[in-house]
């Protein structure tokens, strides 16, 4: 696991083992505020043993920005925290997420460990504020990467952790292109120092809006060449003609598994704009 600060009182820590997904922490006088955790308990442990060990600052909080196992997995392991997250997590971490680890565990015997634990703190439309120790964090939804999508934004610091809003591409699959579209569009309009991604780098302030920008680009290119296709009345394997690079992307970033991401996107999009 690595380990950035990204201001006096807040870190990234970077997962080694799975497609450098990130989890964060916010250090108050009051506890600390856990956001996602890492999908590996070896490496959630790190996380654990740095704020309540060495920092010796009790976790409070976890806030699950969304289902998704290699953000949820290790909730269980900060046992005195309130666990929190919008009012559709509930149901598909207790569905999906369960067959999900149930799978996993059948496979990994290090995920034989691993115990799902169900938010208990839900909200819905709107923003909700968590104050904690002089400190604000504001959390609305950001439906997109999946319907339960959340992000977190640190007031006083002005850092937002995006979770799986931004990453090196967007992916909708379990979730809508519509959606997506509509929630970038909206950070848009906000300024923020830093943006912690739900997989790779912190984006620093001056490069945020391009990276939207960008990822919107990105989303409108897929849907414009997706329709072209349909129209032409080609089957599934012509998305094969449509290329990370052709939408304005590389298939560098997270050792390549962008491309898979891509793919999941075009088959999802296919489906989607062929139903209607």
């Amino acid at each position: 696991m690595l380990r950035e600060r990204v201001s006096n009182n807040i870190y990234v820590f970077t997962s080694e083992l799975y497609a450098q997904v990130t989890a964060g922490a916010i250090l108050t006088s009051d506890g600390a505020i856990v956001i996602d955790t890492l999908p590996f308990p070896v490496e959630t442990r790190q996380i654990v043993q740095f704020l309540e060990e060495r920092h010796k600052t009790p976790v409070r909080y976890v806030i699950n920005t969304h289902y998704h196992a290699d953000h949820t997995y290790g909730t269980s392991l900060f046992t005195h925290a309130r666990v929190i997250s919008h009012r559709a997590c509930l149901p598909l971490l207790d569905t999906k997420g369960r067959e999900g680890l149930e799978r996993a565990q059948r496979s990994s015997r290090e995920m034989a460990t691993v115990r799902l634990t169900l938010p208990d703190i839900l909200f819905d439309a709107g923003k909700m504020c968590l104050h904690l120790g002089g400190f604000t964090l504001e959390i609305w939804h950001a439906p997109g990467h999946s319907p339960d999508s959340i992000v977190c934004f640190a007031r006083e610091d002005r850092i937002l952790f995006a979770a799986d809003t931004l990453m090196p591409i967007p992916f909708f699959s379990d979730g809508n292109w519509s959606d997506y579209v509509a929630t970038l569009e909206s950070l848009l309009s906000e300024t923020f120092e830093n943006v912690v991604q739900g997989h790779g780098e912190v984006i620093l302030r001056g490069e945020v809006p391009d990276k939207i920008r960008e990822d919107l680009a990105y989303l409108r290119s897929l849907r414009a060449q997706v329709e072209e296709i349909i129209v032409q009345g080609a089957g599934v394997e012509a998305l094969a003609m449509i290329t990370l690079e052709s939408c304005g992307k590389s298939r560098i970033p997270l050792n390549g598994l962008v491309q898979q991401l891509h793919r999941s996107n075009l088959e999802s999009l296919y489906r989607e704009l062929v139903e209607i």
